[in-house]
């Protein structure tokens, strides 16, 4: 028969036995994982490529755009400017002389209707006496 310390080496060899079954068992499915892992990173960085070519040509198209957005808000900038100008000569040359010319043709008129009797005086002339 076996001795206690046989018993116990061959208990102990049994266990190691199952832990190294259980070892492969999972190394072998962390090596399945790994395989599926690596052709899912291969096939997105297939698909990927692509999509950052396509996102690189937009950038560069948004670019080119802003460069051509930013010309004409220069362009608008520099209009706005020369109509400011251009209001404030028509300002001077129009609008000072119409209002100098208006508050002249009132002057005139108050003092021409402070000159001739208007009927309304004439009848008050009337009524008093």
């Amino acid at each position: 028969m076996l001795t206690a310390g046989e018993v116990a080496g061959l208990i102990v060899a049994m266990f190691w036995a199952i832990l190294v079954s259980f070892l492969v068992v999972v190394l072998v499915r962390l090596s399945r994982l790994l395989t599926q892992t690596t052709k899912m990173v291969a096939d997105l960085s297939d698909r990927v490529i692509p999509l950052l070519d396509d996102v690189s040509a937009t950038v560069a198209e948004t670019n080119r755009q802003l460069v051509a957005v930013e010309a004409i808000a220069g362009d608008m900038k520099e209009v706005s400017g020369n109509m400011v100008k251009v209001t404030g000569v028509a300002s001077t040359i129009f609008a000072r002389p119409l209002i100098k010319a208006s508050a002249l043709v009132h002057g005139i008129r108050g003092a021409a209707a402070r000159r001739a009797p208007s009927p309304r005086r004439l009848e008050r002339g009337r009524r008093l006496p």
